[in-house]
Parts: C-alpha cells; structure tokens; sequence
C-alpha cells in the first residue's frame, strides 16, 4: 500500500467516512500474507517506494498464480523477473492481463494507480553487443516500472567504440546510466571516463572460453579505472535497474 492510501485511511476514520473496526480490518492485512510457500510482503511499497519483485527462475506457475493474485488484491503493481515462456504461458492462461517480455523474461503489470514520474531525469542502458540485450532489457522494465523515463542504446562497445562516441550527447544528458557488457567488460570503463553522471555496471554470462561465465567482466568492472562506476553482479539487470531507479529518486529530492 502506497503512504497516500495509508492517510487516506486515517483520514477516513478520522472523518466518520469508516469506523476503527474497518479500518483495523484492512491494516491488518497489510504487513504481509502467508500463503504457504511464501509470505508476501505488503508494506514493502510502504518501506522502500516499491512493492515486492518476484524471483520467478524457481517458483513453479502455480506459486506465481497464487503470489500474483494476493499482490493484485492490494493494487499492487507486478514484476515478476527470470521466468521463462512456458511458465509466463501458463501463469497468463489465469492472469491474462499480465505483460511479458520474453527476451527479458520479466511478466509484469503496471498498477492502475501508478504514481507519476519518481525521478529527476532519464535513466539510459547501455549495451557493449546484441547478445547483452536480454539483461539490459530487465534492467530497462524494472526502472520504468519505478517510475522512470528510460531508454535502450544496443550494440555500442569497444569494437566499434565509434558507435559509442556517436551518442555521446545522449550519455551526458542522462542522470543516471546502466552499462551491460560481457566478454572483457570493458565498456563502462569508456562510458565513466566521458561522462558525470553515475554509471552502474552489469557483467553478462557472454563471451568465451575464459570469460568464465562472467567472472572476467566482473573482476574487469570492479577493477575499473573510472571514477563513479558501481557493479552488480553478473546478469543482475534487476539490481542494477532498482539502483538507477533509487538514484535518480535522490535527484529528484535533490531538485525538490
């Protein structure tokens, strides 16, 4: 439940509008529901600005379908990240007003009271090839479902680094960028050395042989020479998303 909600509550009881017995009907319900298999946490929006993402890799459709449908009783808006297309099938076949992104592999719902624009500026992700683009796209849904203004630049690393320098001036209007490479993971080295704003780093599985899964874009990232480059963890489009999100959030305070 969103703080607005939560006064306008009060401000019922308050009112005469609602008595204590349905008022108290209603909170308590709010800190969280057991169900089970999974106790959702309804007073995460209420903690942190945003409700609680569902780590889809394990849960069978069956668990999301029951997880969803408690979230969707308190108006709660949707993300559920890593599920593949035969699961977000059989979740849509009960909840077919869900969205699913199939590269990104991220079923979600944006609440009917979605709030307006959290942040100050706009967020950009930035991919080093093709290949990072289902990473970078959870990052990009993820901020956007915050309240973002966010867009994808594909396919601009340091093989062609000129394709980069292309839309440099695209890069210095951001407030906040989300750079997502594999291979060496050399990219947000580049893109912290030209520009002010933050830059989160997300190392991708991609690449050969000793790129090992990622390990060596990590260690790369995380020794970078650039100032202002935070890195998550390998394939964490999510993470690096909620960060540029709590980011540009602080930015918006800032110009308040």
């Amino acid at each position: 439940m969103k703080p607005d909600k939560i006064k306008e509550l009060l401000l019922n009881v308050q009112q005469g509008k609602m008595s204590v017995d349905q008022a108290t009907t209603i909170l308590e319900k709010l800190p969280f529901e057991d169900l089970g298999h999974t106790v959702v946490d309804h007073h995460r929006e209420l903690r942190t600005g945003f409700p609680e993402v569902l780590f889809g890799e394990n849960k069978t459709a069956s668990q999301l379908i029951a997880i969803i449908q408690e979230m969707l009783k308190h108006r709660q808006q949707i993300l559920a990240t890593r599920v593949d297309s035969e699961k977000a099938a059989a979740v849509k076949v009960h909840l077919p007003n869900l969205q699913y992104d199939a590269e990104a592999r991220c079923l979600f719902l944006e609440s009917a009271e979605k709030s307006p624009k959290n942040g100050a500026g706009k967020i950009l992700v930035v991919t080093a090839g093709t290949s990072d683009i289902p990473v970078a796209k959870e990052a990009l849904i993820t901020a956007r479902l915050a309240g973002n203004d966010v867009e994808l630049i594909n396919d601009v690393g340091v093989a062609g680094v000129h394709r980069l320098l292309h839309r440099l001036e695209d890069l210095r209007r951001a407030s906040v960028v989300i750079v997502v490479a594999g291979m060496e993971g050399a990219l947000p080295s580049v893109v912290g050395g030209l520009i002010a704003a933050p830059v989160i780093a997300v190392p991708t599985s991609v690449g050969y042989g000793v790129a090992f899964g990622g390990v060596t874009a990590l260690l790369g990232m995380l020794s970078s020479c650039a100032s202002g480059v935070t890195v998550v963890n390998i394939d964490n489009g999510f993470g690096a998303g909620y960060a540029a999100a709590l980011m540009n959030r602080i930015g918006q305070k800032d110009n308040q």
